[in-house]
């Protein structure tokens, strides 16, 4: 992963606004787990290149030492060899001096050189530092963003669990309202005096009844009676008509 989609992705997650993509989302606990997903994901994935360009940093922290550890020696070897040369030089020798002082020529090049190898690949260094800093900045934000998407989740997976066992008491309170024993008492009390009032009726239908049965008994006798009248006046004329009296 290249050092700059690296920071890309890492600056996109950080950037996310947690908040706003699960008020967007249908399901938010399902939302949560996708992010988790994705960040730790990320996180690995990111954890693994930035530790790769950490190494890289330190590689070429080493060779800048090496040539830096190598300008030292070469001057050194080089003024030795010049201090070599001086003396050959004091005591006559004259070729052997010079022999010495291109030794001395020599390792002062080779001087120059480690010590422009050092000096280029100081910018780079430094611009590496601060590349690794920022990678670790990011993944250390990433790694709270996972913590904070973690506990977000368990704490919407806690409510949702909360939310389930109440609907859960609130249809067996409902279930213990139906089974109310005193409510069945009221239905039975109603019920009886439904009977009641039905039995009083039919007595009340019953003794009605039985009123206009007497009150026919009554009109029979009245009838029986004037039958009877009429025939003692047919046969015994106005004794009969007095007989009432």
């Amino acid at each position: 992963m290249a050092k700059q989609s690296i920071l890309g992705r890492i600056s996109q997650l950080l950037k996310a606004n947690i908040n706003s993509l699960l008020d967007q989302a249908e399901d938010p606990q399902l939302m949560l787990d996708q992010l988790v997903r994705d960040y730790t994901n990320s996180i690995a994935d990111a954890e693994s290149a930035v530790a790769q360009t950490i190494g890289n940093l330190r590689l070429m922290e080493q060779d800048h030492l090496e040539d830096r550890n190598a300008a030292s020696d070469w001057g050194r070897k080089a003024l030795a060899a010049s201090n070599k040369a001086d003396e050959l030089r004091a005591g006559g020798n004259a070729a052997d001096a010079d022999k010495f002082d291109n030794l001395a020529k020599i390792a002062i090049g080779r001087q120059v050189s480690s010590e422009n190898e050092a000096r280029a690949a100081a910018p780079t260094i430094a611009s590496q530092t601060q590349v690794v800093d920022q990678l670790k900045n990011g993944l250390d934000g990433m790694r709270a963003k996972l913590d904070e998407l973690t506990s977000k989740r368990d704490e919407l997976v806690a409510r949702a669990k909360t939310v389930e066992a109440q609907s859960q008491v609130h249809d067996a309170l409902k279930s213990i309202d139906l089974l109310d024993p005193t409510s069945d008492l009221g239905r039975f009390e109603d019920k009886i005096r439904r009977e009641e009032a039905k039995v009083l009726g039919q007595q009340e239908l019953a003794a009605s009844s039985l009123d206009a049965q007497f009150e026919g008994l009554e009109d029979l006798g009245k009838q029986g009676e004037v039958e009877a009248r009429l025939a003692a006046l047919k046969s015994g004329g106005t004794k009969a008509v007095t007989a009432g009296e």
